[in-house]
């Protein structure tokens, strides 16, 4: 967790508690991966990206083939190479290392594919999420609700607070697998 991030919990916390402003506060959490992983739809989404990466890995570990191919016949005839041909196969290699890394980032990329479409699959599951999430929070009155899946961590948490069940519940989840 980010230093900042943690020092100002801890302020607006101690704020809170001394100004009597959170003594009135309700506070809950969930954990939105646990949720995640009782949706069936979720497993679905899982196997698609599964089987879309693994086209690309065969396709990247194809390309580190005919790399190193060339390399090998490279290092095996380079002694009969003019320079200028010993130039335009190291070009070549260059090229083919220069089209692999930019496939990764293409599709494996903080940007990439993968990603890209991982967010259009989620987005439907994290929105019933929050959907149930609101309804849950709002019918019992809390004011602050964190994911604790997520960049917030929680150094401790009653558990008469976790949400999980709830919306989990909320949306129809068995909840017996907890």
């Amino acid at each position: 967790m980010n230093v900042k991030k943690f020092l100002f919990a801890i302020a607006c916390t101690l704020f809170w508690v001394g100004s009597g402003f959170g003594q009135n506060q309700k506070i809950g959490f969930i954990d939105s991966d646990e949720i995640m992983q009782q949706m069936p739809e979720y497993s679905g989404i899982e196997q698609r990206l599964s089987l879309l990466s693994e086209g690309w890995r065969q396709e990247i570990e194809e390309m580190e083939r005919e790399i190193e191919e060339i390399e090998r016949d490279f290092e095996a005839r380079e002694i009969l190479f003019t320079d200028e041909l010993r130039e335009q196969r190291l070009n070549e290699i260059a090229q083919k290392r220069d089209e692999l890394e930019h496939f990764v980032e293409e599709k494996f990329g903080p940007r990439g594919d993968y990603f890209t479409r991982q967010k259009e699959l989620l987005e439907p599951i994290q929105r019933l999420i929050f959907d149930a999430l609101t309804r849950v929070a709002s019918r019992e009155n809390f004011d602050f609700v964190f994911d604790r899946s997520e960049d917030t961590r929680f150094l401790y948490t009653r558990q008469e607070w976790n949400l999980t069940a709830e919306v989990m519940l909320e949306l129809g989840l068995d909840v017996a697998g907890n």
